[in-house]
Order: C-alpha cells, then sequence, then structure tokens
C-alpha cells in the first residue's frame, strides 16, 4: 500500500513516551501497522498570527508541490516510451527509493535553514518548485515539438499510398525526366481496380504514350502506378482518372529534395536522441527536488498544526505510520481511543467531521481528526496528476 499517514500527538511527560504508546498499541499488541518516528527540527515558532496566515498557505503550497512533482513523474514516463516499465526505478528521491527517504526522513539544513522563519522557507520551496515547474513547461514544449515533428515525418513513411510519403519508394528510371512535352504521374489505384486500370489507362484521355504505365509497388489496398503523357491533358487527365477512382498523387521527382527530405528525418532522429539523455537526467534530478520539496512542506504543516492545536512550549511527536491496508478502520478507532480526549468535537463526530472549519487553522478539510494528520502517497506511477 503506497498511502502513508502523517500524524502528531503531545507529548505526554515525554515525546518518546508518545512515541512508545502509540506504537505499542498500534503495532506491537495489534499489528495495524508499522510506524516511524518523523523527525522535524526546532523550527522558529513566530507568533500566533503568522502560523494562522501560513497554515492556509501551506496548504496550497502543499498541493501545488505535489502536482508539480507528479507531473514531473508522467512526464518522465511519456519521455521513456517503450522503456516505460523502467519508470518506477528511475523515481528516487535523494538517491534512494521514495519509501526510504520518507521513513528515514532527516530535514535538509543545507537547502533550508531552521534559523530562517517558517515563511521564508516556505518562500524558498515554493520558488524553487516554480522554477522547476517553468522549465519542465519550456523543456516538454521543446522536446515535444521534435517528437511531434519525427512522429509526422514517420507516418509520412508508413500508412496507406494514399497519404505516405512517395519518395522512398520511386527510382529515378521510373519518370521521364528534362522533356519539354512529356510527363509522368503517379497514380494511386485500387487493387480492385487495377485491371481496369491496365485495360484502359491508355484511352482516358487522348496523348497517352502507349504501353507507358509500371506498377511500382502496392500495399493492402492500393497500387501505385506510373504513367507518361504530354503535358497539355495533365489536368484533363486528373480530371477523368479521378472519375474512375484513380487518384493523381501530386509528385515532382528532385533528388536534392528527396535527399533533403531524407535527411530531415536522420536529423530528427538523431537530435532526439541527443536530447533524450539530458532530459532524462533533468527530469530524475528534478523528481528528486520536488519529491524532497513536498515532504518537507508535509514537516513544515505538522510542525505549524501542531504548535496551534497542542500550543508552546512546542512538545508534540510526529510520526509517519504505513498502515496495513485491511486494517484502516480498525487503525483509525485505535488512535481515536489514545487522542479522542483532544478534542470533543472530532470525537462527537466519529473522527470525520466534513463540517469542522475553524478559520485559519486549515480544519475545513474533508478528514478532520483529533489529532494532526496528513496523507502522503508515494506512487507516483499510477495516480492521476
Amino acid at each position: 500500500m503506497s498511502e502513508y499517514w502523517l500524524i502528531s500527538a503531545p507529548g505526554d511527560k515525554t515525546c518518546q513516551q508518545t512515541w512508545e504508546t502509540m506504537n505499542q498499541l498500534t503495532n506491537k499488541q495489534n499489528n495495524l501497522c508499522e510506524n516511524f518516528k518523523f523527525h522535524i527540527p526546532d523550527l522558529k515558532v513566530g507568533t500566533l498570527d503568522q502560523l494562522v496566515g501560513l497554515s492556509d498557505d501551506l496548504g496550497k503550497l502543499d498541493a501545488y508541490v505535489e502536482q508539480t512533482t507528479r507531473k514531473i513523474a508522467a512526464y518522465l514516463g511519456d519521455v521513456l516510451e517503450d522503456q516505460r516499465d523502467k519508470l518506477y526505478e528511475n523515481l528516487q528521491a535523494n538517491n534512494t527509493e521514495l519509501t526510504t527517504y520518507i521513513t528515514r526522513f532527516q530535514w535538509d539544513l543545507a537547502k533550508y535553514p531552521t534559523k530562517q522563519s517558517l515563511r521564508n522557507i516556505a518562500d524558498i520551496i515554493s520558488k524553487q518548485v516554480g522554477q522547476i515547474d517553468a522549465d519542465l513547461k519550456t523543456k516538454s514544449a521543446a522536446y515535444n515539438n521534435l517528437k511531434g515533428n519525427l512522429q509526422n515525418l514517420e507516418k509520412k513513411q508508413s500508412g496507406s499510398l494514399l497519404t505516405r510519403n512517395l519518395a522512398d519508394l520511386v527510382k529515378k528510371e521510373h519518370f521521364i525526366l528534362d522533356s519539354e512535352y512529356l510527363t509522368t504521374l503517379l497514380v494511386i489505384v485500387p487493387k480492385t481496380n487495377i485491371n481496369d486500370w491496365n485495360a484502359h489507362y491508355e484511352k482516358i484521355t487522348d496523348m497517352i504514350v502507349p504501353r507507358s504505365s509500371q506498377m511500382i509497388t502496392q500495399d493492402a489496398d492500393y497500387a501505385l502506378c506510373s504513367v507518361t503523357l504530354f503535358k497539355k491533358v495533365v489536368d484533363e487527365f486528373k480530371l477523368h482518372a479521378r472519375e474512375r477512382k484513380f487518384v493523381v498523387r501530386e509528385f515532382v521527382y528532385n533528388e536534392e529534395e528527396l535527399a533533403a527530405g531524407k535527411n530531415e528525418i536522420t536529423k530528427l532522429v538523431t537530435d532526439k536522441k541527443k536530447q533524450f539523455g539530458p532530459l532524462v537526467r533533468w527530469l530524475k534530478v528534478n523528481f528528486s527536488e520536488c519529491f524532497g520539496a513536498w515532504v518537507h512542506v508535509k514537516a513544515l504543516r505538522v510542525f505549524v498544526e501542531s504548535v496551534l492545536r497542542y500550543g508552546l512550549p512546542v512538545n508534540f511527536q510526529a510520526i509517519l505510520i504505513h498502515p496495513n491496508k485491511k486494517s484502516t478502520k480498525r487503525l483509525r478507532d485505535v488512535l481515536q481511543q489514545l487522542y479522542g480526549h483532544l478534542d470533543g468535537s472530532a470525537a462527537s463526530s466519529g473522527g470525520n467531521a466534513d463540517n469542522v472549519d475553524i478559520p485559519g487553522l486549515g480544519f475545513g478539510q474533508s478528514e478532520y481528526f483529533p489529532y494532526v494528520y496528513y496523507k502522503l502517497n508515494v506512487d507516483m506511477v499510477e495516480s492521476k496528476v
């Protein structure tokens, strides 16, 4: 199960005692979950007003950072294409698996100095992720454009004879070139009508060179045929050919242009290969950055809500819970027994008061419990952005 619960409860005599009581009841006695201490450093508290304002802003920042993290994961999956099965192993935080990162979470003092105010730390994260989000838009637009151009050219290299590029199918000897009066047309003939073509192409108009048609190639539905005629009857030929369900493809044999077309697809394939490696590396690095930032936002939220709920001096234990899939309801009940006394409104609502909304404290979330609670879903592959 990829869902984790991040909770905090006020310290009893000591925070260690809070941890032991909770772990004893939920894990050791009832085997409802696996628990991990979640280490949050001593952060600057500031004033109550600042905390109330920050609480709401952190909720928005949490959603934004998670969305950006998932966007990067989803785009990495798109870029990997045929290697998409390797996506999961490429999604790491600080060179470790995501579950390891959160269960052994250590605050990054270098990126988010605890001497800074809570507001400053939130601003650092916001700017960092905002820049990554902007860079992602630029990089993905450039790569998608290149990929789109290549796909369009590749479509023209395959598909039906009605639409595909004919350059790689024809040869110089199929055409009358450099003639003042004659020209060669390429005609797409339905295979069901091939006998009709062979019997009647010389009579579609006057001035068609007898026995000039060759079948160059065919696919499942059509044949590509050539025919040589006088230039002056080309328009008339096209009109009457269409009446018989023969389609004249616009095509001029020009060796330089054909070579340029082949070079273009080679160049696009080369460009895509060149950009693939650096783009994958950038996505991996910045996924790690964003995921780390997201977990730090969760830590900030736990800290702020714990101070607002439980008061000063700061005395709470943050715990990361990995619920057993079939035990979530029982686990909620045990946590309710443990912490229900902290808040009467949560106890009276059975631990899920949709209508509780205390301004500023960010309690108007769909799930409200007497203890501080946030959910983390670390499944970055299947979950939708």
